[in-house]
């Protein structure tokens, strides 16, 4: 293998000259570095990762842990980190299927030291785990978790301002009887894009029926069993607010098996505006969240935090959300602003 020390010495330059040319750092002037470049790679040489990292107490990767890979909209997160992780020259490190606390803890300490920042999505995390598996020096951005602390950078979607607005839109269609297909149990949002719902439902004067509030653990299977359930109550809803876009489709795959006219005898909406949900028949209305500019936003966050140290002020941001309204509903295909209530009672519109 060729060594650092044998490139210094083709290239009649210092050990030290190779180290700064490959690590970008110090002093080289440009026909000096092009010469050492250009000889390492007539002698194939290749720089070792790890004496690269201890070196310049940097790795050039940043952590993504995920609960899951399956799905559009963790391949649609996948996809925005990805992209914006390689224009700026660093490498994504991916774990996911942590399905409990004790194998998040395990992930952390495995990302620990081997990447400059470290993007988290999980259901079953704590401040104190955090605290107790990572140094205070480690940035991390938190994406849609419920996190009580500031001590971390964090984006949210709205989740309820979502589930409310498409609430009131079901209910300006007229609807009496409107369920909800609900996502897993003890998830931050799932838990608010019901929140959203029942609000909506409680402004409207509508009763709020147990037996319209069907689990679903946010997928095609789930929604597809809920439906089955919801079509066998007497009498049905008529319109049906899955929280995720993958129940929407199960549900949307169960009315079709039993006979159920979309939207015709029941109306139908998801949450997050998957990119087939515009090509499904009929063509799914949804709350459109910017799920690929998720990823985006999460690796400029951690990166901002890297270039700085962590010793940045820390932020937490509500991405807003949308409605994209299609034939699933009894609508033409639109997009347009959500207008719910804030923690003020007070009317906000939200635009993404």
């Amino acid at each position: 293998m060729t060594t650092i020390k044998d490139v210094a010495r083709a290239a009649g330059v210092s050990i030290a000259t190779v180290s700064r040319v490959f690590n970008n750092v110090g002093p080289v002037d440009e026909e000096t570095r092009r010469h050492v470049r250009q000889v390492a790679s007539q002698m194939k040489y290749v720089p070792n990762a790890l004496g690269r990292s201890l070196s310049i107490r940097r790795t050039d990767a940043i952590g993504l842990l995920l609960p899951d890979l399956f799905g559009e909209f963790f391949s649609e997160v996948l996809r925005g980190s990805d992209q914006t992780a390689q224009q700026s020259h660093y490498h994504l490190v991916v774990s996911s299927s942590h399905n409990n606390k004790e194998e998040i803890e395990a992930a952390l300490a495995m990302m620990r030291g081997r990447v400059d920042g470290l993007i988290i999505m999980s259901p079953h995390l704590d401040a104190e785990s955090l605290n107790e598996n990572l140094p205070q020096s480690q940035p991390v951005v938190l994406l849609n978790c419920y996190v009580q602390s500031d001590g971390f950078d964090a984006l949210n979607v709205d989740n309820f301002g979502g589930a409310y607005a498409m609430t009131k839109h079901l209910l300006s269609h007229g609807h009496e009887r409107i369920a909800i297909i609900k996502g897993t149990e003890r998830n931050f949002d799932a838990a608010e894009r019901l929140r959203g719902y029942r609000l909506a439902m409680q402004e409207a004067g509508r009763t709020i029926s147990p037996d319209f509030e069907i689990g679903g653990n946010f997928s095609e299977s789930g929604g597809y069993d809920a439906a089955q359930k919801l079509i066998a109550i007497a009498p049905r809803p008529t319109a049906i607010f899955a929280c995720n876009d993958s129940m929407a489709i199960g549900a949307m795959s169960a009315l079709r098996d039993a006979g159920v006219q979309i939207p015709e005898e029941v109306a139908l909406a998801g949450f997050d505006d998957v990119p087939i949900a515009p090509y499904l028949t009929p063509a799914l209305t949804s709350v459109h969240v910017g799920i690929h500019n998720l990823g985006v936003k999460a690796i400029e966050t951690v990166l901002h935090a890297v270039r700085n140290k962590n010793g940045h002020h820390k932020q937490q941001i509500t991405l807003e959300t949308t409605l994209s309204l299609r034939e699933s509903c009894g609508c033409e295909q639109q997009h347009i602003t959500n207008t719910y209530p804030d923690r003020g009672g007070d009317v906000q519109t939200a635009t993404y």
